[in-house]
Parts: structure tokens; C-alpha cells; sequence
């Protein structure tokens, strides 16, 4: 290999040591298993703003990772947090990473569940003597379970970023819409589990998104309407969205804005849905998702450190 090639793997191995380095492993005990996540604490004897980021959607770890992806995009908003004097924590859902032990059985597991921890996780900080203020940020998924864990806390302030205006559901629909003779099967079912009931007879095709196992947790997850939720916050709201996200649409940043129209509201021009520069170009977007070596989008850590810090 050529010697040049060499330096920018150098380089990021340089930096993640320094940051492993920097990282201060924390856990929390749960009555299924134990719960472990990251603070980054910045230097000083001051007092500091801690950020807790939620992680989204799957089995995704306190960095943004998971088995088919490396973009380390939660890992890099925590160093950007760190290097302007805000504190943060991370940390890996039960069931993911090094909180693989902690995950109860699919057909225990509540939406629900991972609110009480996100809620456990900021009794834990709220008890650091470090920190005098608390802010929920949740990144896809986890902006649903941060907004009602913030309520539920009396967080500080609030953050969604890429977060969905919509009931899962509906999400759903529109996503299974896409594939021709799909609708017809999976909108009556979609439509029995949000009337609380659970359906006895699946087609085998569909055990991937709806075995019984599983319906559950889609039962306590179509429930919450995003808009209503974020409505009922009474702290400071920043909402924060791509352009070029083809997950979250920047309709969902809009929906959540009007439910909340006291909120900030930050609209980048051309950030995926892993917080970083992409084109909308599904493939060209889709390279960024395993690419740990791109920055985040310009802008965005400033625009969170600036919410952070006003009184």
C-alpha cells in the first residue's frame, strides 16, 4: 500500500483512540439486565448542559452503527458537543451492543420500554452533580421516544432530529403503498393492531412485519401521534431536518413545527438521514450511510450547541 493511502486511516485511528479515550462508560440497571452507554464530559470544574441522544429506529448502537452500517454520525454529534463544552451521553438500546443482555423477549417488549429507559437514563443524569441542565435529543425513532421520555422527565429542553410527524401507521400504509397489491393485505391488519387488537391469521409473507410475536409492540407504537406528543412539551423545542433524508421527509419536520409553532425550526439543504452531505440519488445517498470518514452536515452541531446554550 502506498505510503499516503496509509495516512488518513492513521489519522482516523488517531482520532477514535483519543475519543475512546475520552469517553467515561456508564451503566444503569433494569430489571431484565443492565443498560451501558458513553459520557462525554468536558474539562472544567464548571457545571454543564448534558445532551442525552437516542439513538432511531432497529439495532442501532450509541454511535450510529449497526451490522450493515458504520457511519459513527451519534458518535460525531457527541465529539462536536464535547469540543463546545456540552456534555452528552449515548447509549446502546437494550437488546443492541453492550446492552445485548438487557433485551426482554420480542413478545414482552413495549414501545413503552424503551421510553421508561430513555426516562431511567435521565434520572441517571439529573443525579450527576456535574450537570445543571438536562436536554432530550432523539435522532429518527428515538425523537418519538425523546419527546414523551422529555415530558415525562421535565427535561430541560427537547431536540428531534429527522423525527417522523406521524403515527407509525401511517407511515407504514404509505410505505407498503409502494409495492403494488400490497395495500390490500396489510391495511386491514394495520388497521386492527391501531384499534388495540391483534390479529390471529397472518400470511406467512408478512412474518417479517407482523408475526404475533411482534404485534404487541406495533399495538403501543401506533398509538402516539408525534404532532400531539411534541404539542404537549412545555419546554424549548428545536426540530431539525435534511433535505435529502429518504427516510423522514421534511414534511414530518413540518408537521411537528406547526403542532409546535413556538419551536425552532432548522431545515439543511442536502443532510441524509445519518447527518451527513448526500445527494438525493438513492444509491449516491445510501454510500454515506457506511462511510465514517465524512464529517457531519455543516452547520448542524453549531445549530444544537447554539439551542443548548440559550438561557
Amino acid at each position: 500500500m502506498n505510503i499516503r493511502n496509509l495516512v488518513p486511516l492513521i489519522f482516523l485511528f488517531t482520532t477514535a483512540f483519543v475519543w475512546a479515550q475520552v469517553d467515561e462508560e456508564v451503566e444503569i440497571t433494569t430489571e431484565t439486565g443492565t443498560l451501558r452507554g458513553a459520557l462525554m464530559v468536558p474539562e472544567g470544574e464548571d457545571k454543564f448542559s448534558v445532551v442525552m441522544i437516542i439513538a432511531g429506529s432497529g439495532p442501532t448502537d450509541r454511535n450510529g452503527n449497526n451490522a450493515a452500517m458504520t457511519n459513527n454520525s451519534l458518535q460525531m454529534l457527541a465529539e462536536g458537543l464535547y469540543e463546545n463544552d456540552v456534555a452528552s451521553l449515548r447509549f446502546d438500546k437494550r437488546g443492541v451492543a453492550a446492552s445485548a443482555s438487557a433485551m426482554t423477549s420480542e413478545d414482552n417488549l413495549r414501545f413503552e420500554t424503551y421510553i421508561e429507559d430513555a426516562e431511567a437514563w435521565g434520572e441517571y443524569l439529573k443525579g450527576d452533580p456535574r450537570f445543571d441542565k438536562l436536554v432530550v435529543m432523539g435522532h429518527s425513532e428515538g425523537s418519538l421516544i425523546g419527546m414523551i421520555a422529555a415530558k415525562r422527565m421535565e427535561a430541560d429542553k427537547f431536540i428531534s432530529i429527522a423525527g417522523v410527524g406521524r403515527p407509525a401507521s401511517d407511515i407504514l400504509r404509505e410505505q407498503l403503498s409502494a409495492q403494488p397489491g400490497v395495500s390490500a393485505m396489510t391495511d386491514p391488519i394495520i388497521d386492527t393492531l391501531e384499534s388495540g387488537k391483534t390479529v390471529d391469521s397472518v400470511n406467512p409473507m408478512l412474518n417479517a412485519l407482523f408475526r404475533p410475536s411482534i404485534q404487541p409492540y406495533l399495538i403501543s407504537w401506533f398509538k402516539y401521534d408525534p404532532a400531539q406528543v411534541i404539542a404537549a412539551l412545555n419546554t424549548p423545542v428545536l426540530i431539525l431536518q435534511g433535505t435529502t433524508d429518504i427516510q423522514v421527509k421534511v414534511k414530518d419536520a413540518e408537521m411537528l413545527a406547526s403542532a409546535k409553532p413556538e419551536a425552532e425550526k432548522v431545515i439543511f439543504d442536502g443532510m441524509n438521514h445519518v447527518l451527513k452531505k448526500a445527494p438525493m440519488d438513492r444509491m449516491e445517498n445510501m454510500k454515506a450511510y457506511n462511510d465514517p470518514s465524512l464529517p457531519l452536515m455543516e452547520g448542524l452541531v453549531e445549530a444544537i450547541v447554539g439551542f443548548v446554550m440559550e438561557n
